[in-house]
């Protein structure tokens, strides 16, 4: 059977920028990497994952991204189809090899990350001249990594992406922050400086923003965020919950209740969920929540692409007495 048409540029919900992958995760929880035999393969990286979650929420999702022309590359493109996002932005990229990423995964809270990424990735050989800016400006959200400037020629295609934009509304920036792509810290701070400047959403954890805005205090995190002039920022809290702030409205969203089996795809399916909720037109408190939810449901399953949740499944999921 052909495959369907894509859908026109002036009709997409999301347009994620950023990495892709495969995850190999270990099927024998709580081993070290050493003295597992038997391992799962998933769809993975990032904005690829933030992509799949806003899809599962019937919203039309496509990835700006690069593959290697290897069999690992062949099934990332096929399980984005397979998710429902929009594979037609992947570049294909016939010298560096699809990354692939294992992990270790030892619950609650401690999963170890090994990316195989070097010397660079094709997610990261981008250029300005290889973005899709007409579908960049009409994207209802634009979704952006820190970690795409950690290199170029990527650095040049995200700022080239938010010129084309201009600041948009729902241009978000996500702190997503992995000290093993940056030569220093330093340079991952006046990377977030550049990013903030072009977005209007920008989420991240405590950590990813202290690195951004030089506070880890979630209120103060919040402030600095916003003073560098985005209308919503999202502060991660880990088991206290979220914080969502904008000029008018404040927000403390209550850990969801969850057993944690591989807590690596939550803050991708927060992503997605948040997506949705944004452009449904939700209060921000109920926003919040539904991406909340849905990060806790991922935590509670062991992969992240294919474990994302559906509205129902999350409009389902017991939330408690909190």
């Amino acid at each position: 059977m052909p495959e369907p048409d894509p859908p026109p540029a002036d009709d997409l919900d999301l347009l994620c920028i950023g990495r892709i992958g495969v995850d190999v995760y270990p099927l024998q929880v709580g081993m070290p990497l050493e003295q597992v035999s038997t391992f799962g393969k998933f769809l993975g990286g990032s904005a690829t994952n933030v992509a799949v979650a806003a899809a599962r929420h019937g919203r039309r999702a496509a990835i700006v991204t690069g593959v290697g022309d290897d069999p690992f590359g062949r099934f990332a493109r096929r399980a984005l189809r397979d998710l429902g996002v929009d594979d037609r932005f992947v570049q294909v990229d016939a010298d560096l090899p699809t990354p692939v990423t294992f992990c270790e995964i030892f619950p609650p809270d401690d999963f170890p990350l090994y990316f195989y990424r070097r010397p660079s990735a094709p997610d990261l050989q981008m250029t300005p001249d290889s973005l899709p800016q007409r579908e960049i400006r009409a994207a209802r959200v634009l979704w952006t990594t820190l970690t795409g400037l950690c290199q170029q020629p990527s650095r040049a295609a995200h700022e080239a992406a938010w010129a084309a934009r201009g600041r948009t509304r729902h241009t978000v920036i996500d702190l997503d922050y992995r000290a093993v792509f940056w030569g220093s810290e330093t340079e991952a701070t006046a990377a977030a400086g550049l990013a903030l400047a072009a977005g209007t959403v920008a989420v991240g954890n405590l950590e990813e923003c202290r690195v951004a805005v030089g506070e880890s205090d979630p209120d103060r995190a919040a402030a600095a965020l916003l003073e560098r002039g985005v209308e919503l920022a999202v502060v991660k809290l880990g088991p206290r919950g979220v914080l969502a702030v904008t000029a008018t409205d404040r927000v403390l969203c209550p850990p969801v209740p969850v057993e944690v089996v591989n807590g690596l795809g939550a803050g991708d399916a927060f992503g997605g969920a948040l997506v949705h909720g944004l452009l449904a037109g939700w209060p921000l408190a109920e926003t919040i929540e539904f991406a909340s939810t849905a990060g806790a449901i991922v935590a509670g399953r062991l992969e992240c692409s294919t474990a994302m949740p559906t509205e129902a499944e999350v409009r389902a999921y017991p939330t408690g007495d909190r």
